[in-house]
């Protein structure tokens, strides 16, 4: 959490300005019971109705001044507590970013949700509360103690007493409850992790009558974190009662040995009030400094998660640009595999084993494979989403780990599995591909993605607004878009990673037909589960099991690759493929 800290440094006024007024206004609270003293034994004792007036009217004057100092320290608290936390998401957003896809997946969406929403917002509700009372609750407390010996040293004694006693207290639950508050976060990921699955997959969980199944996990998880919230506040709970039993039994001592003092005239009655006033000053103050510990310890516990992410080195670099290859356009090859392997994480196996594959400039490449064979890791080496384990991706005659981020991506166009859009127009979704891209590209685009009737038959056309991940269109519509997304930045290399899936065999052969007039002709990589989908392709790799099982062209692999011929009859039964 301390490392977090840094972001604070462009507030360094506001973190200052905050408790110093916060201590201006703690200074005339300290004065009040010596004014109410005075007010008991020469304005009331002595009859003094001008001089009552006039103290009660400094009273008044106290806390106006008090209040206009707690109102600018809060300003100041809440505009740094604010702009820290705003720099804190941006840099941890951004950090995430640049995290590989192997690292998002070691950490889960649902922990990156979480840290960005709850955690960040529960330590910007930490800092403010520490800038509004870190500093004053123990001025007020020692304050208190000095001015009640001004008034009576015996009497204050209680004062000794109480306060290093009310102290064990205090931050015995803070060290009992910082690890507990970690735990509960923790569970809270996994009700959050739930909730995610749950939304995403809801027409899967109705489909197959699942709702009380995952009700049951629900509840499960959800009691495990209530649970966890019980046992912590139960512990953090303690501190009120307990701090209110020390001081009430700290102010019976104190208004006893009072009492005693005034009886032998030692002291007068005003003096008294003002040790009792002292001693609810100090009993007020230290249940803010319990709440603002119990908060401070949430924050911390927070804070550390993500610093945690923070902390994370991306596995995967890139070099500057400086000193980034910008690929060899002379080179024969545009993609070449050479003894690439893949693994995930941890694993303790490939995902991929000893990939050699060379790929022509302009030649359009099928991927097939059964489920699970490896067609979109193969596919997602390319634009370096996955680094090689072992071996190397090359692009124009260059390893991939040599260009720099924008200098690769820029020369392919992806098209993913799953059809993502975004809150828009039609027009800023297309322009993802090439922010500058003139409607005419963009128009062109979409006609090549055989999407010319999705958008003419939309209001607006261009301007059509599309929901959020592209509610308000089907499936194939979605896959249309996004192809032409694609194609509006014009890659050198076009990667199709299974996303015709949604579209009849007509359009599926009328967009492979257009790909292939574009000007520039570029190189396609086609992942698929159909064979009619890639049964013209230059090339068609056969993937099974993280291995290459067979390459060639289809009659080729009909007659030599068992496990093609398998794909293509269990698709096409004993018929004669005759193109589409």
């Amino acid at each position: 959490m301390n490392k977090l800290l840094r972001y604070l440094k462009d507030y360094r006024k506001e973190s200052i300005l905050g408790p110093l007024f916060k201590l201006l206004e703690a200074s005339f609270e300290l004065l009040v019971p010596l004014v109410v003293a005075a007010i008991i034994d020469r304005g009331i004792g002595g009859a003094d109705k001008g001089y009552t007036v006039k103290m009660c009217l400094l009273l008044l004057a106290l806390g106006v001044v008090g209040l206009i100092s707690s109102v600018t320290a809060q300003y100041f608290a809440a505009k740094a507590a604010v702009g820290f936390a705003e720099k804190v998401r941006h840099a941890l957003f951004g950090h995430i970013q640049r995290l590989s896809y192997s690292d998002i997946d070691s950490l889960g969406t649902s922990t990156l949700v979480t840290r960005m929403t709850s955690d960040m917002n529960q330590v910007q509700y930490g800092v403010n509360m520490t800038l509004r009372l870190l500093l004053r609750s123990p001025f007020v407390v020692f304050g208190a103690m000095i001015m009640a010996f001004t008034v009576d040293a015996k009497a204050a004694l209680t004062f000794v007493v109480t306060i290093p006693l009310l102290s064990v207290v205090v931050f015995g639950i803070m060290l009992i409850c910082i690890p507990l508050y970690r735990k509960v976060q923790e569970k809270l990921d996994g009700v959050l992790l739930s909730t995610r699955e749950n939304l995403t997959g809801v027409r899967v969980i109705r489909a197959f009558c699942k709702e009380e199944e995952e009700t049951a996990r629900f509840l499960d998880r959800n009691e495990a974190l209530t649970d966890a919230q019980k046992f912590v506040g139960r512990i953090s709970a303690l501190m009120n009662p307990v701090t209110l039993v020390i001081i009430n039994g700290s102010i019976i001592a104190l208004v006893y040995i009072g009492a005693l003092r005034v009886n032998q005239g030692i002291i007068s009655q005003g003096a008294v009030v003002a040790l009792y006033n002292y001693m609810s000053q100090i009993l007020v103050e230290l249940i803010k400094l319990a709440n603002l510990i119990i908060s401070v310890t949430k924050s911390i516990a927070c804070g550390n998660r993500i610093q945690a992410v923070l902390e994370i080195e991306p596995s995967m670099h890139f070099p500057s640009g400086v000193t980034a290859a910008s690929g060899d356009p002379h080179s024969e090859y545009a993609v070449e595999f050479r003894h690439a392997d893949l693994r995930y994480g941890n694993s303790g196996e490939n995902a991929l084993t000893d990939m050699n594959i060379r790929v022509k400039r302009g030649e359009t490449i099928g991927v097939i494979g059964g489920t699970g064979s490896g067609k979109s890791s193969l596919v997602n080496m390319i634009p370096r989403f996955y680094d090689t384990f072992a071996g190397e991706v090359l692009v124009d005659g260059v390893n991939v780990k040599e260009y720099t981020r924008e200098g690769l991506r820029r020369k392919i166009g992806m098209v993913p599995q799953k059809a993502v859009l975004f809150k828009g127009t039609i027009r800023d979704n297309m322009r993802w591909g090439n922010p500058s891209a003139t409607d005419e590209e963009i128009s062109a685009a979409i006609a090549i993605a055989q999407a010319s009737e999705v958008v003419s038959g939309k209001q607006g056309g261009l301007n059509y607004m599309i929901a959020q991940g592209g509610k308000n269109l089907s499936g194939g519509q979605r896959q249309r878009l996004t192809i032409a997304r694609a194609l509006v930045g014009k890659p050198e290399i076009l990667i199709l990673d299974d996303s015709a899936s949604a579209l009849d065999f007509a359009t599926d052969a009328a967009l492979r037909k257009a790909i292939k007039t574009m000007d520039g002709s570029p190189t396609v990589f086609v992942v698929s589960q159909r064979a009619a989908s890639i049964a013209h392709a230059d090339k068609i790799v056969v993937l099974d099991d993280g291995k290459i099982v067979g390459m060639g062209k289809h009659d080729d692999l009909l007659m030599n690759c068992e496990v093609y011929r398998e794909i293509y009859n269990s698709q096409f039964s004993s018929e004669t493929f005759s193109g589409q």
